[in-house]
Order: C-alpha cells, then structure tokens, then sequence
C-alpha cells in the first residue's frame, strides 16, 4: 500500500492574499513618497526660477538707475520709470531714454527707438513693480518694489550725480 505524506511545502490562498496585500500596501507608500518628492522638486525649481528671474531684473534695473543722469518725469509714474542716460557713441555723448515696466507679467526694459525687451522669462509671472523717488537734500534715490511669482524683493538705487 501507498503511502501519502503530506508536506507542507505549499502555500495557501489566504498566504497569498495577504502577501499581496502587503506587498501593494508597500508599493503605494514607495509611490506616494516618489510622487511628493517629484512635486516638491517641480515647486523648487519654479521658486528658484522666479527668485532668479527678479535677481536678473533687479540688477538691470539698479544698473541702468545707478548710471543715469536723471528721471525723466513726464512718462515716470509709480508702475513705470523713465531714465535719462548718457551714451557714449563714436559720434560723442548722446543722452538716451530708457524705460522699466511692467507688460503684461513680464518686466520690460525699452530703449530710446526700440522695442522692449523682457527681463523675465515667460514662465514666471511679475505681479507687481512700484518705483518710489526718495529725496534726500540733492540726492535722488529710487526705491523698487518687485513681485515675481511669490518672490518680493526690495531695493533703493541712488542716482549718479554728475
């Protein structure tokens, strides 16, 4: 007569029921963790993006105030400032108009007889930019607010004095 041995060698449908169970719960945790990082790292980049996006612009802009020889008042308003510069040309000096403001949600920067040029890329926003004239005895200073995205930085520019 045969004998049969039962051997426990086998797994059961409960067994694997729950170690799939397992095994999915763990890689939705492992999924869920990649998926925050991944977003973390997009809002990270965006964030740097704007802060160097206002950096570029702010430096443009205290650049072309600290070498002007003054405000150009009539086209100068807290959205929008008009500076007279001088121009060195092979023909000699020429003073020259340059404009900062704000188009659309960009920050443009326009020369005398051009078209303007955008200090910020298109895939950051520039919500707000005030100029404030600050006078202190003959000194002229311009004071900057900047809003790109989140991002706010302040600065005041003092004229050249010629």
């Amino acid at each position: 007569m045969k004998k049969f041995i039962k051997s426990g060698a086998g797994f059961t449908i409960i067994e694997i029921s729950v170690s799939l169970a397992v095994l999915f719960i763990i890689l939705l945790a492992i999924n869920s963790l990649l998926f925050l990082i991944t977003h973390t790292n997009v809002e990270t980049k965006a964030s740097r993006e704007a802060l160097d996006n206002a950096r570029r612009a702010m430096e443009t802009m205290t650049y072309e105030i600290k070498g002007a020889k003054s405000i150009y008042t009539p086209t100068t308003t807290a959205n929008q400032i008009s500076l007279e510069t001088l121009r060195y040309l092979p023909a000699g000096e020429n003073d020259t108009f340059v404009d900062f403001f704000l188009c659309g949600f960009a920050i443009c920067f326009k020369k005398e007889l051009e078209s303007p040029i955008s200090l910020t890329s298109d895939s950051v926003q520039a919500t707000n930019l005030q100029f404030s004239q600050i006078l202190n005895g003959e000194t002229v200073s311009i004071k900057i607010n900047l809003t790109v995205n989140s991002v706010t930085l302040t600065s005041t520019v003092s004229l050249r004095s010629y």
